[in-house]
């Protein structure tokens, strides 16, 4: 892993680029909001290899996935971390500080993807995803189904957390606190969801191929898969209208909500409103085998 030596002022290029055209947001305005943001976003990114998704050109041009930075002439402050994937070393960001998210702003990212561990425990997930995956299902019955999913979960003595993908979609979390492996952790994703499925068999799915699940929800476990990520909390995505993966309170999944609630221009003032609500998929972690054991599932 890189050291970092000394933190450097970033200076910000070309600020007046517009990266939303039809909104009209500029890079200055990407570049404040994750500034106004960074207390809150850093804490789920920190001591996590990262995958950025950068928009150069704004949500209209181009845009790529980069996970080795290798290819990127680095500041010797900029940490990074090798990961091996089969036979191949991979170099990934980490975003530590406030200078280092600004770095990789700069570098037209607008989407923030952390693995779901951190340095030290590669294969010990901090939590677990469950992904609500729309596949030509209106929202508000998205919101009905994660509202199933949570009295289920009340039910089973699970804890779990809520937020918007940013998308159509939502993310339920578990925390884990680095107890189980990755295979562990998927085993247990498996059995998860085909019991949620069994529950709801009508509107979700666990068939993978978009083909095989039109009008379902995708209950989609396999995020929890080795060196996965998944978009973070407070992150913004490349969209239109600049919406934020945004936590919520469960009890906000009402008639009414809307994905496109939660943007860039609206953001601070619901911070200021609510606070940080997600930070409990960092703490203690839900006990799976108890859980299993319990419930008498192999």
């Amino acid at each position: 892993m890189k050291k970092q030596s000394q933190l450097e002022k970033v200076i910000l290029t070309h600020p007046e680029k517009v990266y939303w055209p039809k909104e009209g947001y500029t890079k200055q305005e990407l570049m404040q909001y994750y500034q106004s943001v960074s207390t809150y976003i850093l804490p789920f990114l920190k001591n996590r290899p990262m995958v950025l998704r950068r928009f150069p050109n704004g949500i209209e041009g181009e845009n790529f996935v980069q996970k080795n930075t290798e290819s990127i002439h680095l500041p010797d402050w900029i940490q990074t971390v090798k990961i091996v994937h089969e036979d191949k070393n991979i170099f990934y960001f980490l975003i530590q500080d406030e200078p280092s998210l600004e770095y990789a702003v700069n570098l037209g990212t607008i989407e923030f993807h952390p693995f779901h561990s951190h340095i030290g425990q590669f294969e010990n997930p901090d939590y677990f995803i469950l992904d609500l995956d729309p596949e030509s299902v209106p929202f508000p019955i998205v919101m009905d189904t994660a509202k199933t999913i949570h009295q289920l979960f009340d039910e089973w003595k699970i804890p779990h957390y809520c937020k918007t993908s940013g998308g159509r979609g939502l993310h339920i979390y578990i925390p884990l606190h680095a107890q189980y492996t990755v295979d562990q952790v998927s085993k247990f994703g498996q059995i998860l969801g085909i019991l949620v499925h069994e529950h709801i068999p009508k509107i979700t799915s666990l068939e993978r191929s978009p083909a095989n699940r039109q009008k379902k929800i995708y209950l989609d476990v396999l995020q929890n898969r080795a060196k996965q990520t998944v978009v973070a909390p407070y992150s913004l995505r490349g969209r239109p209208e600049a919406p934020v993966s945004t936590p919520l309170h469960w009890e906000e999944l009402q008639k009414g909500l809307k994905p496109q609630d939660f943007t860039m221009k609206t953001m601070i003032s619901r911070l200021n409103e609510v606070g940080e609500i997600f930070s409990p998929i960092l703490g203690k972690g839900f006990n799976i085998k108890k859980w299993i054991d319990q419930r008498k599932l192999t």
